[in-house]
């Protein structure tokens, strides 16, 4: 990274103080980023609440979940035909000149044509009292179909009974069966059939208890108990339909002007909470600015969150900077490249696409699969082996969506390349570049976290020299270097480098000795001191072991870092992270270093801890481990849970779970919230998450067929006839349901069913919401 004086003196320590810039110009837009020209129509976008994992924007319900959670669709068309159906039986029943088909054609034809075939087929006597003819039980059945095929009878069918594929030659015996019927049946049976029953009952019962006619002299009667009518023949379309929700959710607003409309119902690009709050200058500026196109979607989001925290002199800084106001103290407004896709709005970015799988809930189905951190404050570990495509479909863009976020204050990232993995994302995506072992680094690593507490020191580098080691006590070890951090600092005002350090540790007599002579008139300290000469090389001293341990980074690769020659580098503090939205990124040692690589690793994640428990923020702060083997230990498994109400999250990416010592298997797996088994994993791996994800009950149905033997000849015959038309010998069904417990993922289909590309997530948000896990296609 250059120094330029501006973007690298930043966030290096705990309150840096950010260097004065002009208003930065817009910057050009990437791949995949929304257009400036689209900026308004990228914020009036819907963005449903949806659950955990689904990717927001314009996001639609799949049809199958309208169907299972609303059986009948709300439409305007929905709601006509059932009255115009009710309109023209309602005109039968009360025998008018017009019969209910010839109704129909009224609607559908002009005046003049239905004047001519009216004349046509003039209704003898008794029209609607006759038998109907085969053409008026045509269009009956015409009728019939059509109110069901827009009133959503298919629908309630297809929820209630279970479709079963039939052999073509079935399907048209079953077609000519209707059209027999429909040619016979009307013309059987009597006309009395299709007498008005209903209103003969109504009009039969009105007479009997009034003891006479008088009352059918009254027109507001009489229109009333028509009414009364129409409402119970419209009543089954109704609650079919959903009226009364449709009315609910549809309510007129044709009389309010665009200027007294609510701030919900206003464009997101208009900014209605800054009007509703009566910032209409800061309101109107904004809404040129994004329609002008001098503001991206890294604006919009820098802002809005500049309102939404309560920010200071808010109405001043934008009606002097506008759509620049509170850019990032780096002067970037937004990356010089993307690769994913992203939502600043929703704080998601999009990995791929939730399969509509059969066991996965019809909501996911062929829905966007994203993460942002709702579902980052749990953390999450992902499992495949190399070639899998961690890296480039998640870890990628994960660290691209948390700089991006970064850019709007509302995020601070620190991604830790793997060694020999090349780095995530260009260096001007971030403000610190941490190159460990490059002489060209401008800035190097603290191992102390500019702490000034020597317990809190000798704690972090405790966990990262030794924390994998099973034979060495983590607490012996933290309390053996603070018997030598205390004095020194005392001694000297600073923690010793890690090559001094190293010889205390080692008990040279030498640096013994002037450590001594420094703290002599320090009583404390030098009983601090002693106590630690007394315990060097004796039994169960963890000195040794940490000491070589330091011996992995006093190699000359890294001469001049870990604080060994501040003129070199600059120092950079993980503590920054957690008071300001900065972008970091820590490259490790190339091959050849493995050990060193993930010592520095486990020292990044006890910084880490260390540091984003301090007090509260209003970003949040992630740590993304593109290769986490050995950097997990017992106290970091412990700490990870504690993340989630510290505003803060962790990725661990991992080529096998045997990278992790075995008995911290259950409570890493525990300890996270998200889980992701990439295509390729082992059934043994995969058995660790079929084990954590449990099982679910689902209903199985067998059937069993069994063979029909008729006695009678006449039930053979059409037995017989049956088999003909069907291709089918006559069968009973013995149908049994029962309710199963079954692993939702087994170790078996996640080492052999999980295809290339795809990978099986489960996810948990910061609120307590799940999603099971599903299969996820990465390429989508």
């Amino acid at each position: 990274m250059d120094s330029d004086g501006t973007r690298d003196a930043r966030g290096t320590h705990a309150n840096p103080v950010p260097r004065p810039a002009g208003p930065p110009a817009v910057p050009p837009r990437p791949a995949h980023a929304p257009s400036t020209s689209a900026a308004a129509e990228w914020l009036d976008a819907p963005r449903p609440k949806a659950k955990p994992g689904i990717w927001r924007l314009r996001y639609r319900l799949p049809k199958g979940a309208q169907e299972t959670e609303r059986l009948a669709p709300i439409t305007v068309v929905g709601m006509l035909i059932p009255l115009v159906a009710g309109f023209i039986i309602w005109s039968f029943w009360l025998e008018s000149a017009i019969p209910y088909q010839w109704a129909l054609l009224r609607l559908l034809t002009p005046d003049d044509w239905w004047y001519g075939a009216s004349q046509i087929s003039a209704k003898p006597e008794g029209f609607g009292r006759q038998a109907l003819t085969a053409y008026e039980g045509a269009a009956f059945a015409v009728l019939a179909y059509a109110m069901g095929r827009l009133g959503s009878w298919h629908t309630l069918f297809r929820h209630y009974f279970r479709q079963k594929p039939q052999p073509k030659r079935a399907l048209l015996a079953l077609a000519w069966a209707v059209v027999v019927c429909g040619w016979v049946f009307p013309s059987a049976v009597p006309g009395s059939f299709w007498d008005p029953v209903v209103l003969d009952a109504i009009f039969n019962l009105v007479v009997a208890v009034s003891g006479g006619y008088g009352l059918f002299a009254s027109a507001l009667f009489v229109y009333s108990l028509y009414a009364v009518v129409t409402l119970l023949i419209l009543w089954p379309f109704a609650v079919a339909g959903e009226w009364l929700q449709y009315l609910k959710e549809r309510r007129p607003t044709e009389g309010a002007s665009p200027a007294a409309a609510p701030a919900a119902e206003r464009p997101r690009s208009q900014w209605p909470e800054l009007r509703d709050a009566g910032q209409h200058e800061a309101a109107e500026l904004l809404t040129g600015e994004v329609a002008a196109g001098r503001m991206n979607d890294v604006d919009c989001a820098r802002v809005r969150r500049a309102w939404t925290v309560g920010l200071p002199d808010f109405r001043d800084t934008v009606l002097r900077q506008g759509g620049a106001a509170w850019t990032h103290p780096s002067g970037a407004r937004d990356l010089p490249r993307r690769t994913a896709r992203h939502d600043l709005l929703a704080g998601q970015v999009r990995i791929g696409r939730w399969v509509a799988a059969e066991r996965a809930p019809v909501t996911y189905h062929d829905a966007g699969a994203a993460l942002g951190p709702d579902v980052l404050g749990t953390s999450l570990l992902a499992v495949g082996p190399s070639g899998s495509g961690k890296t480039r479909t998640l870890v990628e863009p994960l660290t691209e969506a948390l700089a991006l976020q970064a850019l709007t204050g509302g995020c601070a990232v620190v991604a830790v390349s793997s060694p020999g993995g090349g780095p995530l994302g260009a260096d001007s995506s971030y403000d610190v570049i941490v190159r460990v072992g490059d002489p060209s680094s401008v800035h190097d690593l603290d191992p102390y976290a500019e702490s000034d507490d020597p317990d809190e020191a000798a704690a972090i580098l405790a966990e990262a020299l030794v924390g994998d080691l099973d034979a060495v006590n983590g607490q012996s070890a933290a309390t053996a270097l603070a018997q030598l951090l205390g004095p020194h600092r005392a001694a000297h005002g600073r923690f010793p480098t890690l090559p001094q350090l190293r010889e205390l540790l080692e008990g040279e007599p030498g640096a013994l000795a002037a450590l001594r002579e420094a703290v002599a008139g320090n009583e404390v300290m030098r009983r601090e001191l002693e106590a630690r000469i007394r315990q060097t090389g004796t039994p169960g001293d963890p000195g040794r072991a940490l000491a070589d341990r330091l011996s992995l980074l006093n190699r000359p690769v890294f001469d001049g870092f870990f604080g060994g020659d501040g003129d070199t580098h600059r120092a950079f503090s993980l503590r920054a992270v957690a008071h300001h939205p900065l972008r970091v990124r820590i490259d490790l040692p190339e091959r050849g270093h493995e050990e060193a690589g993930r010592l520095i690793t486990r020292l990044v994640l006890a910084q880490f801890h260390a540091v984003v428990r301090e007090g509260r923020r209003a970003h949040f702060v992630c740590l993304v481990l593109d290769d986490a083997t050995g950097a997990v230990t017992a106290d970091s498994v412990r700490r990870i849970q504690r993340l989630r109400s510290q505003n803060a999250g962790v990725v661990l990416a991992l080529r096998t779970v045997g990278d992790v010592p075995e008995p911290l298997h259950g409570p890493l797996y525990g300890a996270v919230g998200c889980r992701m088994a990439f295509s390729g994993i082992t059934t043994w791996d995969g058995s660790r998450f079929a084990q954590t994800w449990g099982t679910e009950w689902v209903e199985t149905t067998e059937v069993a067929k069994h063979t029909v033997f008729a006695d009678q000849p006449m039930t053979r015959a059409i037995h017989a006839l049956r088999k003909l038309v069907t291709g089918k010998a006559v069968t009973t069904d013995a149908v049994t349901v029962r309710q199963v417990e079954r692993e939702r993922w087994s170790a078996s289909r996640l080492a052999h069913e999980v295809p290339p590309g795809h990978a099986v997530l489960s996810l948990t948000s910061v609120e307590g919401e799940h999603a099971p896990p599903l299969l996820v296609d990465l390429r989508g």
